[in-house]
């Protein structure tokens, strides 16, 4: 005897539509005792909620390892499907204000210092431009604050580097930075390209402290850079400023120093092939109860940042 197929036309009508949150915390907790702990709820009611949603749809969506729990195919899929309604939920209320005219509030943005990100600034340009009433507030700090920012709830938004992505947060690749070591064009290095950072390493150096990439400080403690400090800057055109007067060298962003160098001050001292890179993110916090404001931000940034990586 042929195994009957199970009806679906009805589904959308008697499912529990709940049943769907439920499938998404236990994937993204990893198993459904972590989940029942995040939602404060007893493991076995929602064991009892996962089969019942299998039985639903007539197929396992999940194995069950020593390491919590697998997705199987078809749980695969519905999980991307349970991504995209709950994308689609977060974003009803603040689709329904912005359709009635009532975007009002602020943006709070924590982020590192002279960012140079075309998507980022055309996207508040279109915050500003759709809906002029939203304040858009800027604190810039050192990376490792900003991270601390949207653990602790005191931020929704930041843009930072992090070589050890945080679990509770979401990372979404904004841009790559080349950090370049440069003097003055009083410096006696002015014209030079040195092959080896290591011949540099007596040399005086303008440090940005808590601000270094773990990426920087990695390349420099390989090559021994930094041994004399001459001056500490923990902004970026502060540490330009300290390196234009001759206070030591140091390293910039290339997209900083081609910004903000007008006057050709600024000497790049390796090979292109030595320079150290770094991924720089669009952070938030994940699954927060956002404000109308900070929901629209993100819409607008994060579809020009899909839009980017389609036509790459």
């Amino acid at each position: 005897m042929s195994e009957r197929k199970p009806d679906h036309s009805s589904f959308p009508r008697h499912v529990d539509w709940n049943l769907f949150r439920i499938f998404h915390e236990i994937v993204r907790a990893g198993g459904i005792g972590a989940a029942a702990r995040k939602l404060n709820r007893q493991q076995p009611t929602l064991s009892a909620a996962l089969k019942r949603l299998e039985d639903d749809l007539g197929t396992p969506l999940l194995r069950r390892t020593a390491q919590g729990v697998e997705l199987l195919p078809a749980g695969r899929a519905l999980f991307e499907l349970c991504e995209t309604m709950l994308g689609a939920v977060r974003a009803a209320p603040h689709e329904v204000a912005k359709a009635a005219g009532r975007v009002e509030g602020a943006i709070n943005i924590r982020m590192i210092s002279s960012v140079v990100s075309a998507d980022f600034d055309a996207a508040l340009v279109a915050l500003h431009r759709h809906h002029p009433g939203v304040g858009i507030h800027i604190d810039v700090c050192p990376w490792r604050d900003v991270i601390a920012a949207l653990k602790s709830g005191e931020a929704e938004v930041g843009i930072a580097c992090d070589s050890a992505p945080d679990t509770g947060l979401r990372y979404q690749p904004l841009m790559k930075e080349v950090q370049q070591l440069y003097c003055d064009r009083n410096h006696e290095l002015f014209g030079m390209t040195v092959p080896r950072p290591s011949d540099l390493a007596d040399r005086a150096f303008v440090a940005t402290g808590a601000d270094e990439p773990a990426e920087l400080a990695s390349f420099r403690r390989r090559y021994g850079l930094g041994r004399h400090v001459g001056g500490i800057a923990e902004n970026l055109h502060e540490a330009k400023r300290l390196i234009e007067l001759g206070v030591g060298i140091g390293f910039l962003p290339t997209c900083v120093a081609e910004t903000l160098d007008n006057r050709g001050a600024l000497w790049p001292l390796l090979p292109a092939t030595a320079l150290p890179t770094y991924q720089v993110y669009l952070v938030t916090r994940d699954e927060p109860a956002r404000n109308t404001p900070t929901e629209l931000f993100l819409a607008e940034i994060l579809g020009r940042l899909g839009s980017a990586l389609a036509n790459t």
